[in-house]
């Protein structure tokens, strides 16, 4: 990283850090959310060619961390509408007997044993394709980011992930 490119971090981070950790947090609501977002839009910043391009940095910044914590709502909104979608509805016709199956202590164990046998899966890919697959789903990241991040090419990436979810399922299944 060249001196102006580092400097301009360095300013930008001491005049703006704590305002950008402020703003993000009304977003999301979460102050340790808000912490990582701002990370990941200094971090963004940083892998600009070249900010002399940029007219007003801390603009950008601030529109770089809106966007990651919007990003962040929705997958959050993806999976309250995932799980939502799992469990009887109120008002529904399912049965007491049908929800009470849904955290019955069969379910639990069975739920337990397929994490477990996900993470006897994760612990058997390669480093490489791992942590394409943690990026991906952990953090979210798009392949063309992953690709960026780890230096690869976007169809290794799609290839290490699809490769980490068939040894998922072969677990899972087995």
């Amino acid at each position: 990283m060249n001196k102006a490119r580092k400097t301009l971090l360095e300013s930008l981070f001491a005049d703006h850090g704590q305002a950008l950790v402020r703003f993000v947090t009304r977003i999301v609501r979460s102050t340790e959310d808000a912490e990582d977002i701002a990370q990941h839009a200094y971090l963004r910043l940083q892998k600009l060619s070249d900010e002399k391009d940029l007219e007003n940095p801390r603009a950008y910044l601030f529109q770089i961390a809106n966007n990651l914590a919007v990003d962040q709502l929705r997958r959050g909104k993806l999976h309250i509408d995932y799980v939502s979608q799992q469990l009887p509805a109120e008002g529904s016709t399912a049965s007491d007997d049908d929800f009470a199956y849904h955290q019955s202590p069969e379910r639990v164990l069975a739920a337990r044993q397929q994490l477990q046998a996900i993470h006897e899966a994760m612990d058997s890919l390669p480093l490489k394709c791992r942590q394409a697959f943690l990026l991906h789903r952990s953090r979210g990241l798009s392949y063309t980011e992953i690709a960026k991040e780890m230096n690869i090419s976007v169809s290794s990436v799609e290839k290490y992930i699809l490769q980490a979810l068939k040894a998922c399922r072969k677990k899972v299944e087995s």
